[in-house]
């Protein structure tokens, strides 16, 4: 599921889509593309919406245990059902078919992130990977699109 963040920023969408994955049970991993960015992202989510949204950051000693979990790496040690990938992260068409659910979250205000979510589409989709393109452009998010994969 690829989401285009016309209207909310990052810091306000992740935490309702992590609250949700955690609702139907599964255990998230959220992957970025560099350390500073997931410390400034563990920082949102402990503020998030002043509620208490368990998670931690990869590399302690209970990984395994947390329900959410913000990583650079490409494994998920806390057996993740379902991964979101932010600013760009690498997705393998391997793992998006092992999981429950993909979701790759790209800013619309940035012209790299949105030609990076471009080529991720079409290289996943080009895989035999089944996609949704979801945009909240109306103030709601809706479905603009679907690849049969």
């Amino acid at each position: 599921m690829f989401y285009h963040l016309t209207q909310r920023p990052l810091e306000a969408t992740l935490p309702q889509l992590l609250d949700r994955s955690m609702k139907a049970g599964w255990k998230v991993v959220v992957r970025g593309p560099n350390s500073q960015r997931l410390d400034w992202l563990d920082d949102k989510l402990w503020g998030a919406d002043d509620s208490f949204l368990p998670h931690g950051r990869a590399g302690g000693p209970h990984d395994a245990l947390q329900p959410v979990l913000l990583t650079t790496e490409d494994a998920a040690p806390n057996g993740a059902a379902c991964l979101m990938a932010v600013d760009g992260a690498a997705v393998r068409a391997e793992e998006v078919n092992a999981l429950e659910r993909v979701c790759i979250l790209f800013d619309a205000h940035d012209q790299e992130a949105v030609q990076h979510a471009r080529g991720q589409w079409k290289a996943l989709t080009s895989a035999g990977v089944t996609a949704e393109y979801w945009s909240e452009e109306s103030g709601r998010w809706e479905k603009k699109a679907e690849s049969g994969g």
